[in-house]
C-alpha cells in the first residue's frame, strides 16, 4: 500500500476548509480537525482524515448538526448529562473535557454523560490533552443504532464494538494511553479490509450462521453476520460482559440508547477526569505508574517479540516522530480528501517532497 508524507499543518488546514465548506461552525472545524489529525499522528488511521467523506455527507444530509446545540439535562457539579442533539460529537467531547479539567480544580472526580452525540473519532486521541494537565482520565462510547457485536454464545449482533479509553499520568517515560473496544476487532478495522478486499488477519467475525470467518464482507450491506465480543470464541464471555458495562457507563446513565430505537449515527459518551491530589497526590500517581511501565517493558520477551511495550508506547512514539518528519497518509486515504477538495473547490494538499 503506497504511501506519502504531508506536513502536519497542510492536513489539518485542509480539514478546516472542508468542513467549514459543508457548513460546520469554525471553532468545531478547528476542533475536529485537530483530533481527526492527531488520530494519524497516532497511527488510528482508521479513525483520522479516513473519516471526512462520512464527516462531510452527515454534515451535508443534517446527520450531524452543523450549528451549536446541546441542551444541558443535569448538572450537579461533579456530574454533568447533557443531549448533544446530533452536534459534532468530536467538538462535545472536547467541550465537556474542557469543562471537566476546569471542574476537577475544585471536585476529585467529574463525570460527563452525552447523549445523542455524533460520531467522536479516536478516543486515544483526547488523551494527551487530559494527561497534559496532571488527570487521569477516563472515556467510553457506544452507538445505540448499531448492532454489530454478538453476545457470547449468540450469533445475533445485538449492540456496538463500545470502546473505552484511558490516558494515565506516568512520570518521565510517559503517559500510559489505552484504547480497546470491547469486541475483537473494530468497525473501522472491517471495513478497510472490506475496501481493500482481504480477508482480516484472524477470524474474528461470525456469519449469518454463526461460523467463525475472517471474511470482512460477513457484516456487510444485509448480511447477518456479526462481531465477536473481546476473547473471542474462549473468553468472550470476558469482553460481552465489558460491553455490557460500557452499555451502562454510556447509554445507562445519560438515559437514552437501544430502547429508544435511534436510527441517526451516533454515539452516547462517558467521560470522567480524577483529580490525583485529591487522593495520594500526583507524584504519587506517576511513581507507582512508571514503576509498573519499566517493570513491564524490562519483562524478558517471549519467543517471537523483541520487545515488551506498555499502552501507548508505539501510539506516542509514531506521534513524536511524524510532527518531526511529516504525516504518513495512504493514497487511498488521500484520494478520498482529493475528490472532497475537487467537489468543495478546495486546493488539494500536496506531499511535501513536491
Amino acid at each position: 500500500m503506497h504511501t506519502s508524507i504531508y506536513k502536519y499543518e497542510d492536513l489539518k488546514e485542509t480539514v478546516v476548509k472542508l468542513l467549514s465548506s459543508a457548513g460546520l461552525e469554525a471553532k468545531a472545524a478547528q476542533v475536529v480537525s485537530e483530533i481527526l489529525v492527531e488520530a494519524d499522528l497516532m497511527g488510528h488511521t482508521t479513525h483520522g482524515i479516513n473519516l471526512m467523506p462520512a464527516y462531510v455527507n452527515e454534515l451535508v444530509s443534517g446527520g450531524m448538526r452543523a450549528q451549536e446545540s446541546l441542551e444541558i439535562i443535569q448538572d450537579s457539579g461533579s456530574a454533568v448529562v447533557w443531549d448533544g442533539k446530533y452536534m459534532s460529537g468530536i467538538y462535545l467531547t472536547y467541550l465537556a473535557i474542557q469543562e471537566a479539567l476546569e471542574r476537577s480544580k475544585e471536585l476529585p472526580v467529574v463525570t460527563y454523560s452525552i447523549r445523542r452525540a455524533h460520531h467522536i473519532g479516536c478516543l486515544a486521541a483526547y488523551m494527551p490533552m487530559i494527561v497534559a494537565q496532571g488527570r487521569l482520565g477516563i472515556l467510553a462510547a457506544s452507538d445505540p443504532s448499531a448492532q454489530m457485536v454478538a453476545p457470547f454464545g449468540s450469533k445475533t449482533p445485538v449492540y456496538s464494538p463500545n470502546p473505552i479509553a484511558a490516558g494515565i499520568p506516568s512520570g518521565p517515560h510517559g503517559p500510559i494511553i489505552v484504547d480497546i473496544s470491547t469486541s475483537v476487532t473494530a468497525g473501522g478495522v472491517v471495513n478497510r479490509h472490506r475496501e481493500n478486499g482481504t480477508p482480516l488477519p484472524g477470524k474474528w467475525l461470525l456469519d449469518a450462521d454463526g461460523n467463525p470467518t475472517d471474511d470482512p464482507n460477513a457484516t456487510a450491506g444485509g448480511r447477518s453476520g456479526s462481531m465477536m465480543p473481546l476473547g473471542g470464541l474462549d473468553a468472550g464471555y470476558k469482553g460481552y460482559a465489558l460491553g455490557v458495562i460500557i452499555e451502562a457507563l454510556t447509554s445507562g446513565l445519560g438515559g437514552y440508547g437501544r430502547r429508544d430505537k435511534p436510527d441517526n449515527w451516533g454515539t452516547s459518551v462517558y467521560l470522567q477526569i480524577f483529580n490525583p491530589e485529591a487522593f495520594s497526590g500526583l507524584a504519587a500517581l506517576e511513581a507507582e505508574m512508571d514503576w509498573l511501565s519499566e517493570a513491564c517493558r524490562t519483562a524478558e520477551p517471549r519467543p517471537g517479540y523483541e520487545e515488551v511495550r506498555v499502552p501507548g508506547d508505539r501510539a506516542l512514539a509514531r506521534k513524536k516522530q511524524q510532527l518531526e518528519t511529516g504525516v504518513e497518509v495512504t493514497d487511498a486515504i488521500m484520494n478520498k480528501i482529493r475528490d472532497l477538495c475537487v467537489s468543495a473547490g478546495i486546493k488539494t494538499p500536496k506531499p511535501k517532497d513536491e
